[in-house]
């Protein structure tokens, strides 16, 4: 997870810092210009300017202040639960961590307890399903790389957790990845069927439904579907079709999938030839895209990606795979940033 940890004080850096050691996600600190602060750090001149660019880019930003002021920053750029960013505020010394926005599926609550125990804080946690020690199907569907639809039934079928109403799930038996699915929930002591479209809402049952498949919408239906899983790889010229897949498929556990879970495989535009990539994308039966330099270039410098001098020597840019992914979503959400794996380097986002 990419997070900006926006600091107004001398001991908010200091924590930001720390929080920065403790390893959780990728955090860029942002400090107020001719504050002191370490080297590595990124300086805004106006806050609401600073927050407003990072908005977009990062999947979860943490603010070092008062609870007052972040409300009034983000205010301007809320769109929807699906869309923004988790958001967790910290105050100056510690005491509390409060997820503030998109605690289920921008994942703000499972952060906000990870900070607080890097910060040695009191977590804050006010969501309903969550103080109630009930497993919500949005958080399920982040934690598995799945996009609840209608929104409107999140509400419908968290209401029902809460007034201890059973809630069944069903998995689409034409799915290839159904079993993957039910593995995924068993081991959250969740049970579930696989059926058809007919048979779930025959049913009549309140009912989470997993598909990869678009279904009219159904009264007493939450379906859960796949978000798309793009990888971006880079490699070295030549490299067999069974390294890129072992370092793919080695990724995809980092996150806890299976490479069938990949859409689409994108890399630049010097790899078009490779035949490594072609075949393992021919093999998984999945499309390809690749971006000229300039493009790549853009998504870097927008995203602020870690960049290879050495790879900016032999290809023109110093990042191929995390620009690369980056570049074939209008929203995403870097599961994994750029990981070097012997002779490939693998990224991998989820489409928003």
């Amino acid at each position: 997870m990419r997070c900006a940890a926006f600091t107004v004080t001398a001991h908010g850096v200091e924590l930001a810092e720390k929080l920065k050691e403790a390893g959780i996600g990728s955090v860029d600190v942002f400090v107020k210009e001719g504050k002191p602060a370490p080297d590595d750090v990124k300086y805004y001149s106006r806050l609401a300017d600073a927050v407003g660019e990072a908005f977009g880019r990062y999947d979860a930003l943490i603010f070092f202040s008062a609870i007052g002021i972040v409300v009034r920053l983000i205010a301007p750029h809320l769109q929807s639960k699906l869309l923004d960013p988790a958001v967790i505020v910290v105050d100056d010394r510690s005491r509390h961590a409060i997820s503030l926005l998109s605690g289920h599926v921008g994942g703000a609550n499972a952060l906000t307890y990870q900070i607080a125990g890097a910060l040695r804080a009191q977590p804050i946690v006010t969501t309903a399903t969550d103080v109630n020690k009930l497993v919500a199907p949005d958080v399920i569907a982040t934690e598995l790389g799945l996009k609840p639809h209608p929104k409107s039934m999140i509400e419908r079928i968290n209401s029902s957790l809460l007034a201890h109403k059973p809630i069944a799930y069903y998995i689409d038996k034409t799915f290839t990845r159904a079993e993957f699915f039910r593995q995924k929930l068993g081991e959250k002591g969740i049970e579930s069927e696989l059926l058809t479209i007919e048979e779930a809402v025959s049913s009549n049952r309140l009912a989470v439904f997993i598909t990869p498949r678009a279904f009219p919408l159904c009264e007493n239906l939450m379906y859960l579907h796949p978000r798309r899983l793009i990888a971006g790889i880079g490699c070295r010229r030549g490299v067999p079709e069974e390294e890129i897949r072992s370092a793919l498929s080695a990724a995809c556990e980092l996150i806890g999938q299976e490479i069938s879970a990949v859409s689409l495989i994108a890399s630049t535009v010097v790899k078009a030839d490779e035949e490594g990539i072609l075949n393992l994308a021919e093999h998984l039966q999945i499309p390809t895209r690749f971006f000229e330099n300039k493009e790549l270039e853009e998504k870097i410098e927008e995203y602020d990606l870690d960049q290879s001098e050495f790879v900016r020597g032999k290809i023109g840019v110093g990042n191929v795979c995390g620009a690369a992914a980056i570049s074939c979503v209008e929203r995403g959400q870097f599961a994994l940033e750029k990981t070097k794996f012997k002779k490939v380097t693998v990224a991998l986002v989820w489409e928003k």
